[in-house]
């Protein structure tokens, strides 16, 4: 047998500014310089349709932006716009219409894909650039909570397939992914809202002092205020690429998933609802559903899991839905199903991450359906309305 070691290093870069495609702002040109200096890359843009509603001038700035800079980049023609929001994923002709865009827009492995959008739109988009002639290189713009966050600086992209989450996808480290607060302003309350749920999440199993520090923001985060919303999202991102970065495992090839603390529960609960429960507003009710568990297994105190039950509903998320109940053909709820789709996308064993003191993380490798059941029942009754 012949064996030889391929050690690969990627720089993934993650950078804050506001008003990216300004004239006056070089985040962009600054970033193709690092990789063509002699060279005058072709770019094609891609976008979300929402963010383009939100920012109607948005096409107009880009090309102006095209043209001052057009020592650094020829603009592959019009930005392509796409439909965002996770029904996008579901529709595997959207790859294709982006592979089409690359190959009529004569991009080459010396090119670049840009992609404007929420964290489903990136997906689709990243999935289609990094097959596309074996991956070209692509830059992120989120403009969601919950991708600037979360989704967005990751290395993962894909679509959904056989009704399963992220069934079809890679892992390609994007050319840089650049958060731009501005485009969080034009965000609905509900979009607003979606990503704080990430930062709780990875405040829980990384860094206690990130998590009191939102416990004192409750309020003006609850009010959704900007600063407020920009510190967490930027500590957020910080916290999950730090863990990409330092693992061991950034592609996963291993079963745990400690950044999916909540999450089994939540892709199934998504599925049920038909995404009518947002990526956000479910991590909120898998994380509760994990937290009441783990206090019934006796990994965590009950004190504690209030505590974060009461700053995930301080801030404005429920922590139930009917659809944690709804039966399918075996007489049991659903959601029980999440756990085997869970662990055959992980490849294997299944690792599921909890929380036993915050800061820190557990990995078990079982998770028993009566105490589930019990932990479903209990946010049930925990949820129903007071009679007065």
């Amino acid at each position: 047998m012949l064996e030889k070691k391929i050690r690969l290093e990627y720089a993934h870069r993650i950078l804050f500014t506001r008003d990216v495609f300004a004239p006056a702002n070089t985040t962009i040109r600054d970033l193709l310089l690092l990789d063509h200096p002699n060279k005058v890359p072709r770019v094609l843009i891609f976008a979300d349709e929402q963010v383009m509603a939100a920012n109607p001038d948005l096409s107009a700035i880009i090309h102006t932006y095209a043209r001052t800079h057009a020592e650094v980049l020829d603009l592959a023609g019009d930005v392509v716009i796409l439909p965002g929001g996770e029904p996008c994923k579901n529709d595997f002709s959207l790859v294709q219409q982006c592979w089409k865009s690359i190959h009529d827009g004569m991009l080459d492995r010396h090119s670049y894909v840009f992609v404007i959008g929420g964290g489903a739109a990136l997906d689709l988009v990243c999935f289609a650039a990094a097959t596309a002639h074996r991956g070209i290189r692509h830059l992120r713009f989120p403009t969601t909570t919950l991708s600037q966050g979360d989704g967005g600086v990751g290395v993962k992209n894909g679509v959904n397939f056989f009704g399963k989450k992220n069934w079809v996808g890679s892992f390609a480290v994007p050319f840089a992914v650049v958060n731009d607060f501005a485009f969080l302003e034009s965000l609905p309350e509900r979009g607003r809202r979606n990503g704080v749920i990430e930062a709780i999440k990875v405040a829980l199993i990384r860094d206690k002092a990130f998590f009191e520090e939102m416990e004192a923001m409750t309020d003006a985060l609850a009010q959704l205020n900007q600063s407020a919303i920009e510190r967490v999202v930027q500590r957020s991102a910080e916290l999950h690429v730090e863990h990409i970065a330092s693992c061991g495992d950034p592609f996963e090839l291993g079963s745990a998933r400690p950044l999916d603390f909540g999450h089994w529960a939540a892709h199934k609960l998504e599925q049920i609802t038909h995404f009518q429960v947002t990526h956000g507003e479910a991590v909120a009710i898998g994380m509760a559903v994990d937290l009441i568990y783990s206090v019934k297994k006796g990994i965590l105190d009950s004190g504690t899991a209030e505590r974060v039950l009461a700053l995930i509903e301080g801030i404005g998320f429920d922590t139930y839905h009917p659809g944690l109940l709804a039966t399918g053909k075996s007489g049991e709820p659903v959601i029980l199903e999440g756990l085997e789709e869970f662990r055959e996308h992980l490849g294997g064993e299944l690792t599921v991450t909890l929380v036993p003191k915050i800061g820190e993380k557990l990995e078990v490798h079982e998770m028993e359906r009566p105490l589930i059941l019990l932990a479903l029942d209990e946010l049930a009754e925990r949820c129903k309305p007071t009679l007065v």
